[in-house]
């Protein structure tokens, strides 16, 4: 029993680092974004994109994402196998990503997997590899359907009152 409590609490802390990258992009949070990779982790985004250090791939992404006025991740079919302290993981992900061209809207839709190696060190999960795949990807002009609240891509955001700063 205590070896099926520690896998089920292995792919848990998996599974959140994953969700705190996306949290991490879309508040353009940094710091959590870095939490997430290893210091000496890599990542691979793909040949016209990025390849280089994890942490890298974060300042990357979030300066693209200053450019957006918006922009959401959301994971699912989250599958991982572990090996000890070790770990591989195949996430899918869609995302929108909206911007302005022209003083037109705009909406980047991207269908992904996130195909990452983990490692525990020091007691925490996090990523060695990082392997971006896009499936497909397309890009629309749109019509915004109502006046609303915008996120904020920052720690004002009210995600952050709800799961406090270190989420």
């Amino acid at each position: 029993m205590a070896d099926i409590m520690q896998e089920l609490a292995d792919k848990l802390a998996i599974t959140e680092q994953i969700y705190r990258y996306c949290r991490a992009v879309d508040r353009l949070d940094v710091p959590l974004g870095h939490s997430v990779f290893h210091e000496d982790a890599t990542a691979d985004y793909g040949p016209t994109a990025y390849k280089g250090p994890g942490r890298g791939a974060i300042d990357w992404i979030c300066d693209a994402h200053l450019k957006l006025a918006a922009h959401s991740h959301q994971v699912t079919n989250v599958l991982i196998e572990l090996d000890g302290d070790r770990a591989g993981s195949e996430a899918y992900v869609m995302a929108a990503l909206r911007g302005e061209r022209e003083g037109r809207p705009f909406q980047i839709q991207v269908w992904a997997r996130y195909c990452d190696t983990w490692s525990r060190r020091d007691g925490i999960w996090r990523i060695d590899h990082r392997n971006s795949v896009i499936d497909f990807d397309s890009m629309s002009d749109v019509r915004p359907l109502h006046d609303h609240q915008w996120p904020r891509r920052d720690r004002s955001d009210p995600s952050y009152a709800n799961l406090g700063n270190s989420a």
